[in-house]
């Protein structure tokens, strides 16, 4: 892999119908918000570039599937011919007179224990809403880092169409001296998804309309391994909450165990429970037993 100078990150819907279940990614996302999640730290990140490897892919490692319990892992996808190495850094790609919808996309970087990464390089470029690459300068192509909750955010606006494609964003994730992931984010409902030969629908963002614009979201799970938290193990002796029953705004510890159903239920992990992660919805955080 040709890397460039290493640069150091600063420290400043329509969803799917058939997402019917919490993944374990969902609820590390939950506890992020609520500052529960510890984060993969590191330093070292390279600007992506092209990759000497003979399949072209980045020297990518296929994301592990250790991530994946209701969330597919995130595949690889061609670069094609239009990627530009050292994109300025920034992560809006627009001007206040930019023609275009506007459209935000964010979401988190992940390691293969479902953790967000801190630091993680994403690099984008795509076309203009005429569907035209800039190859002369750097109109629609910059690159950001994750920031310490694993999060990131693009400014931009939807691609337009040309020849033989449907809608698609580029992309390279890597995290810090990691491999890089070179893939391709898809909108759902678009007609060339249909006819376009490098679509996958398990890149589709999860996107909506808001105003005269769109939100779209997308996480990466990257192939990084990541150790338990320190709250994985189960506490001894285990503990009883309240009541010995499952409740809602309870505050459990991993080892504490409980009642839902007639069924009894070990904590594996600590969280803040919520309507919508009962014991046995959420098997990430509940054992039967």
């Amino acid at each position: 892999m040709d890397n460039a100078t290493p640069h150091e990150p600063n420290a400043s819907d329509e969803a799917s119908a058939d997402r019917r279940h919490i993944s374990r990614k969902g609820l590390l996302k939950a506890a992020i918000v609520a500052g529960a999640a510890p984060l993969l730290a590191g330093g070292g990140v390279a600007l992506a570039r092209d990759s000497a490897a003979p399949n072209g892919s980045g020297g990518l490692l296929d994301p592990t599937p250790q991530c994946d319990d209701g969330d597919d892992p995130t595949p690889p996808q061609m670069e094609g011919p239009y990627f530009k190495p050292n994109s300025p850094r920034r992560n809006s790609l627009v001007t206040p007179g930019t023609p275009g919808v506007p459209l935000t996309v964010s979401g988190y970087v992940f390691g293969r224990a479902c953790r967000p990464i801190s630091g993680a390089l994403l690099d984008f470029w795509q076309a203009d809403t005429n569907g035209a690459y800039d190859m002369a300068r750097y109109a629609f192509r910059g690159h950001q880092f994750t920031g310490p909750d694993g999060a990131f955010s693009l400014t931009t606006v939807v691609p337009g169409l040309y020849p033989g494609r449907t809608r698609h964003i580029h992309v390279k994730a890597q995290a810090p001296g990691g491999r890089i992931l070179t893939t391709q984010l898809y909108f759902p409902n678009e007609p060339r998804n249909n006819t376009d030969a490098l679509f996958d629908p398990r890149l589709l963002m999860n996107v909506r309309s808001v105003g005269n614009g769109r939100q779209g979201s997308f996480d990466f799970v990257l192939d990084v391994a990541q150790t338990p938290g320190p709250t994985d193990p189960p506490t001894n002796p285990p503990t009883d909450p309240p009541g010995g029953t499952w409740a809602p705004g309870t505050s459990y510890r991993a080892g504490d165990r409980v009642t839902y159903g007639g069924v009894a239920y070990r904590c594996r992990q600590a969280h803040q429970s919520m309507t919508g992660w009962e014991p046995p919805n959420v098997p990430a955080l509940w054992e039967r037993g």
